[in-house]
This record gives structure tokens, C-alpha cells and sequence, in this order.
């Protein structure tokens, strides 16, 4: 299945056009997904870009895993990454699990969405997107949106939904 072009960044190969195209999805709040991706990011896909640079291609699905509930708030971050940088998509990725355990449960759950949002963001800046930025496209307004809306997500909603259908 292809990428939407701005998802493009989910994608790791040195090659657009690949003859061989394997998808995982991944959670960065599922411990079996930090295993999955720590494998991959740290030797076999810097194998596969070595020996067969036009001929594989990664795709990391972003997968929302509602028993999660910082699911949602993570792959939010993801999208924003995505839209400013889509380079940084990848070492975004693997600040994100490294930090994983930072937004299970236990240490969300006491935090404002918006908090969390700005730990997010400051991820983000440490592999060189603006954080600024980033937290701007995930911040949610504290007041009502057009027409009195109260449930206005924020700036990458519709991405997410998106991300969602696919």
C-alpha cells in the first residue's frame, strides 16, 4: 500500500522507488513495538540501505492503539514531525521509544494534554525540529472553536484521521 506524499517521511530507503516494500506498524507506546523498531533502526535497515540501496523500502505505519490512552497525543507528535520535517521522521522516531515509558499511563495521567504536548515537542526539538512549531500544530485551544465547536483538536487532527482510514 502506498504513502500519502505527505506521509513521504514514514518511509526509509535511499531509493523513492523501491522493488521490495515491507510495512510495520508501530505504537510508540507498545513495548513490542520499541523492540520491533530498536531492531530495525539500529541494524537490520542501515543493512538494507547498505546492500541494497534501490531495492527495499520501510514503511512505519503509525498505529493508534486505543488501550493506550497517550496513543493519540504520541502519533499526533509524529504528524507534526512529519508536516515540518519529514526528514527527522526517523530520529524523531527513535528519541520517541527511547523516552517511551515517559507517556505510559502512570505518568500522563496526572498531566494536562497540553503538557504533555510541550514534552512532545521538546523531543522533537532534540533531533532538530523546531519545537516551537511542533507544539503549536499539537497545542488545543482552550476555547470554543468556529461556531462554538468545543471539540476542535488541534492542527494535525485531520493528518491523523487520515493515518487512521489508511
Amino acid at each position: 500500500m502506498a504513502l500519502a506524499p505527505k506521509f513521504a517521511g514514514q518511509a526509509y530507503s535511499a531509493h523513492p522507488v523501491a522493488l521490495t516494500i515491507f510495512h510495520r506498524d508501530l505504537d510508540y507506546v507498545c513495548p513490542f513495538s520499541a523492540k520491533m523498531f530498536n531492531t530495525l533502526y539500529g541494524s537490520i535497515l542501515p543493512t538494507l540501505r547498505q546492500k541494497y540501496p534501490s531495492k527495499v523500502q520501510f514503511l512505519f505505519r503509525q498505529q493508534i492503539q486505543p488501550w493506550h490512552p497517550s496513543s493519540t497525543l504520541v502519533h499526533e507528535a509524529g504528524a507534526a514531525v512529519l508536516r515540518l520535517a519529514p526528514d527527522k521522521f526517523w530520529p524523531f522516531s527513535a528519541a520517541l521509544f527511547e523516552k517511551q515509558q515517559d507517556f505510559f499511563d502512570v505518568n500522563v495521567v496526572q498531566e494536562s494534554r497540553n503538557d504533555t504536548y510541550k514534552r512532545l515537542a521538546k523531543i522533537a526539538g532534540s533531533v532538530g525540529v523546531e519545537e516551537g512549531k511542533v507544539y503549536e500544530l499539537l497545542r488545543v485551544a482552550a476555547e470554543p472553536g468556529e461556531g462554538g465547536s468545543l471539540n476542535v483538536g488541534n492542527m494535525v487532527t485531520d493528518d491523523v484521521k487520515m493515518m487512521v482510514k489508511v
